[in-house]
């Protein structure tokens, strides 16, 4: 609970609209062209670059990044002709010019200030005039005005409202960067993400290389690019072939193995899916996913049990989406079953097969979109399989297709179920039942 004083304000005489009316078809757009950053993927992400008088929220967890990314894209803008500001509201100047030499970049027109005092920040905008402004972070930025204490909800969202104002009234490009809290939401009030116009996700596995940046929310393009970055000595690297990376080590022949051709916005990406059945001594068996929504997973085991009669029910269960990546979608439905059935039956699937579909309750294969955008890519890296829904389209040219109407077909198929220790129409012999 936080205790808020309610100011009583005198009426004012109203005044005529800073704004005049104008007609839709007279809207000149030519002073909202994006501005590139420099940086690919940043680019696509953001629909092409930065927008002049935007203000973008980026966030994401401590350590992954974020302002290793900034200081990347500031640089590029600066040896591009703008003039930046860094306010290093959590860093020391020589930090940063510290982080500067590693990643190779002696931006001229790059300045910093190290201020958390909102006036002090505000007095620095009219000494620069900068075109591109970025505060690090906006949970340290504080107005000495107000009672609060630094990072207190109303002291972000007044900080927070004062920014946005300044970035409409001068046109200036400006970047907040905010931390999240345990359960990966953005720390601080909700009004934080509603007055800006853009809040990025910066996300990973700190022990990973990868690094994803989602569009949350975006007034000036789609929200369903993603961008891929790759975490090196000299910052941080655009990744033009992510589906070649994470299957860059994949190792072919092991059961519970599936290739699953995922699609994040308008960019098809190939993720190994792996899966690990054993014998469980606990009363209640363990049930673990990583990059993968631990419900749908339990709901799959549930309809193999049911609808295939592979039984799970005294078996330690481990899904992977191998590489830090996360699915959400349910087109990796058809391929988590397939690592199941063949991690249970010791069986592995042919190295150039790949899976695609959506499980229903009643243990149907359903279709899912882009299809043919998603096979298109596995066919580019050598896969020459792919087993979908019957109602599917047409796979590539080079490509064959198992078309199956159910999960149970699709076992059968694949040879996961006849003569591989498993009774096709009842439960598994020697399986992990109790």
């Amino acid at each position: 609970m936080v205790e808020e004083v309610d100011e009583v304000r005198a009426a004012v005489a109203p005044v005529a609209a800073a704004d005049r009316p104008t007609p839709l078809a007279d809207v000149d757009l030519g002073e909202w062209a994006a501005v590139p950053t420099g940086l690919s993927e940043l680019d696509r992400v953001l629909g092409g670059g930065l927008v002049p008088g935007s203000v973008t929220l980026v966030g994401g967890e401590p350590g992954i990044g974020k302002s290793t990314l900034l200081l990347q894209a500031l640089s590029s803008l600066a040896d591009a002709g703008q003039r930046c500001l860094l306010v290093t509201a959590e860093e020391s100047k020589q930090q940063v010019k510290l982080r500067a030499e590693r990643l190779g970049t002696q931006a001229d027109g790059l300045w910093l200030v190290a201020e958390t005092s909102l006036p002090a920040v505000l007095a620095a905008l009219d000494e620069v005039k900068p075109d591109v402004l970025v505060v690090d972070s906006i949970q340290t930025v504080y107005d000495p005005e107000l009672g609060s204490a630094p990072g207190s909800v109303a002291q972000v969202r007044e900080c927070a409202h004062q920014l946005v104002r300044v970035a409409k009234d001068r046109g200036l490009t400006t970047v907040l960067v905010g931390h999240v809290t345990k359960e990966g939401t953005l720390a601080g009030p909700r009004v934080l993400e509603h007055v800006v116009d853009t809040v990025l996700s910066f996300e990973g596995e700190r022990h990973h290389a990868l690094r994803l940046l989602r569009a949350v929310k975006h007034r000036f393009g789609p929200t369903g690019e993603l961008g891929l970055f790759e975490m090196a000595d000299d910052g941080l690297r655009a990744v033009p072939d992510p589906s070649g990376l994470f299957l860059g080590d994949r190792r072919a022949g092991v059961p519970g193995s599936v290739v699953v051709p995922a699609l994040e916005g308008h960019r098809p990406l190939l993720v190994e899916i792996q899966a690990l059945v054993a014998p469980s001594g606990l009363a209640v068996p363990r049930r673990s996913a990583q990059g993968l929504d631990s419900g749908r997973v339990s709901l799959l085991i549930a309809v193999l049990d049911r609808r295939v009669g592979l039984s799970l029910a005294g078996a330690d269960v481990f899904v992977s989406a191998v590489g830090g990546a996360k699915i959400a979608e349910p087109a990796a439905d058809l391929a988590v079953s397939l690592a199941l059935a063949s991690a249970l039956t010791g069986t592995a699937l042919p190295p150039d097969v790949v899976a695609c579909g959506e499980v229903g309750l009643g243990g149907e294969v359903r279709q899912v979109g882009q299809t043919a955008r998603r096979l298109a890519e596995a066919g580019r890296l050598g896969f020459r399989s792919a087993v979908v829904p019957a109602s599917a389209p047409d796979v590539p040219p080079g490509m064959e297709a198992i078309k199956v109407r159910s999960l149970a077909e699709a076992v059968a198929r694949l040879s996961l179920v006849a003569g591989k220790g498993v009774d096709e129409h009842g439960p598994p012999v020697g399986a992990f039942t109790k």
